[in-house]
């Protein structure tokens, strides 16, 4: 609060008072009353009044400075109710029964669209729970009368599961942290789960997977870590090179802070310039958009954030047609130690 601003706001008020004391001064200067009197009361009353001026800008500069001050400090910011302290000013009690109400209203709206939201999510769970039969079903109609074209249509409805897994993980990616279960999981188990599978696809297509190093146990949930590691696989064979032999390896590295788990191709690679942009929501990049191989750009974006929510990290290198490493990065000063 700047003291020009305060002053402009007491205009008004400031022009009555210099006009009552001048009313008092013609007063009394028609009577015979000493120099003294006549000057000494218009002057004590002016000063009085500016004392006043001056006491009360400082009391509103030092409360509101304390509120921005409190702000400054708060992470959320819609708190400032519950720890803004009590006006000894009349404005400043009406500030915060004001900003009280606000409050009041604005968790009342938030609560509105979070029963919103999860009562949406809960349809989109129960949604993909009641699809999978019929997806279940038509599996075992395709392994009961195989032939070139349900071989086909048996590729087609793998993609069908894993775009309803993606869209489960997805549901599930804001509320990940009631979702999850720390605890000591070995590499190898997570890493052999993913290629089971995808093993109808490596097969298929003869991609090789070499893997070692995976006897390391880390602290984390099987669960997300398997959709991931399903991700990053599924890019690679999605992204290989149409010649050539494809390749992925898998491996472990254990640090002193950390444990790196690598996953390497041998595929098409992503352009240098696109290669910070890989885990934006919906980025696509060429390769996403090359013709039979177009891309949600959600997979990498939803191990991005689901690696966020599980304290790890996850890191890309690409080099355009030699191939791409990606990196999960398990750290060993878990939140939770598991013994």
């Amino acid at each position: 609060m700047k003291f020009g601003s305060f002053i402009r706001d007491k205009i008004l008020q400031i022009s009555l008072i210099v006009f009552g004391i001048a009313t008092i001064e013609m007063f009394l200067l028609a009577y015979p009353y000493g120099n003294f009197i006549k000057i000494y009361i218009p002057l004590s009353l002016l000063i009085l009044y500016f004392i006043s001026i001056i006491v009360e800008y400082f009391k509103k500069k030092l409360y509101y400075q304390n509120i921005y001050k409190t702000l400054d400090e708060l992470k959320e910011k819609y708190l400032i109710t519950e720890v803004i302290e009590n006006s000894s000013f009349v404005e400043g009690k009406i500030l915060k029964e004001i900003l009280e109400q606000i409050d009041k209203s604005m968790i009342e709206n938030v609560n509105t669209y979070k029963y919103l939201q999860e009562d949406y999510k809960e349809y989109i769970e129960m949604w993909i729970h009641e699809i999978k039969i019929p997806i279940a079903a038509s599996k075992m109609i395709v392994e009961n009368n195989k032939n070139e074209i349900t071989k086909s249509i048996d590729e087609e409805l793998d993609k069908v599961e894993n775009y309803i897994e993606q869209a489960l993980y997805y549901a599930r990616s804001n509320t990940v942290d009631k979702d999850y279960y720390i605890k000591k999981n070995k590499i190898e188990d997570m890493v052999n789960e993913c290629i089971k599978k995808n093993r109808k696809v490596l097969i298929g297509e003869k991609i090789s997977i070499n893997t070692h190093d995976l006897k390391i146990s880390v602290n984390t949930d099987s669960k997300w870590i398997v959709f991931i590691l399903n991700q990053i696989i599924q890019n690679s064979i999605r992204y290989r090179k149409e010649k050539g032999q494809a390749e992925i390896e898998i491996y472990s590295v254990k640090g002193k802070e950390n444990v790196i788990l690598y996953i390497k191709d041998n595929g098409m690679g992503i352009k240098k310039g696109e290669i910070t942009r890989v885990f934006e929501k919906g980025f696509t990049g060429t390769n996403g958009r090359m013709l039979n191989k177009k891309s949600t750009g959600i997979g990498l974006y939803l191990c991005k954030k689901l690696c966020d929510k599980l304290g790890m990290a996850i890191e890309l290198n690409s080099i355009k047609n030699e191939g791409t490493e990606v990196r999960l990065v398990f750290p060993n000063s878990s939140y939770i130690d598991m013994k």
